[in-house]
């Protein structure tokens, strides 16, 4: 489509990168705006929300660098120019919640509440960054014949050109707004904490699985074209969120009976 939205000489403005950072934002207002509703600090999940910002950069580019290392060992200084495209969500994720941690335990702050709190941010930030992707022409699907496939005619971008391809940013997107509105709409009804977060670990674990099957990029392999990456990762946060969601029902039931 667009890789980028805005080139004079030297000075270029990368579309992914733009996008990426807009869903930081908004994601960090969001978080920051429904702290105190939630009986939080606000500023000190402003300075939780910038920690998890740039660990979940780092995560989710060495992830990715990992994933296409052999790319990677050619072009070294590649590694820096996250801008132009190339993060796994799923490497983001794993880091900020190591920092968040560790965050919240020097902090003093209730964990699974602070989750809970931070869950639909994210769902809405991931769904505003996806668009990067799809200007970027990174996270592609594979070849089709459906009505809505998208067309890559921009020569600098990451797809293949003149082929009608699944628009899986799109779905990814989409994916990720229907969580947040039903995060949000959970959050007025939650029983325990931590039911957000758990919830949130299933719903995108479930249909990042799905979509995975119509990318066409070349993400890793761990079992040779039958689990990409992503879902092999997502296999094991969906085991965790559902065992930690029983778990905290559990828990929630006995306090409630004693």
């Amino acid at each position: 489509m667009y890789p980028i939205l805005i080139e004079f000489g030297f000075f270029k403005i990368f579309t992914y990168g733009l996008l990426v950072a807009t869903g930081f934002l908004v994601a960090i207002l969001l978080a920051s705006s429904r702290a105190e509703k939630e009986g939080l600090d606000s500023q000190k999940v402003l300075d939780l929300c910038f920690y998890v910002m740039v660990s979940a950069l780092l995560g989710a580019r060495l992830l990715y660098v990992v994933v296409e290392y052999r790319y990677f060992l050619a072009f070294p200084l590649e590694i820096f120019k996250f801008w132009k495209g190339g993060l796994v969500f799923y490497g983001g994720l794993i880091l900020g919640v190591l920092i968040s941690l560790l965050y919240l335990k020097r902090n003093l702050m209730p964990m699974w509440k602070t989750a809970d709190l931070l869950a639909p941010s994210i769902a809405l930030g991931q769904s505003i960054g996806r668009w990067g992707c799809f200007f970027a022409g990174c996270c592609y699907g594979k070849k089709t014949d459906v009505a809505w496939g998208i067309t890559f005619t921009d020569p600098r971008s990451l797809a293949p050109l003149e082929i009608s391809l699944h628009p899986t940013q799109v779905y990814l997107s989409l994916n990720a707004v229907f969580i947040f509105i039903f995060l949000m709409w959970l959050s007025k009804r939650k029983v325990f904490d931590g039911q957000i977060l758990w919830t949130y670990g299933i719903l995108y674990s479930i249909g990042r699985f799905v979509i995975e099957y119509f990318r066409g990029d070349d993400r890793g392999f761990p079992i040779e074209q039958v689990l990409s990456t992503s879902q092999f990762v997502g296999v094991f946060i969906f085991i965790l969120s559902a065992f930690m969601l029983l778990a905290l029902y559990r828990k929630n039931l006995r306090s409630r009976s004693s």
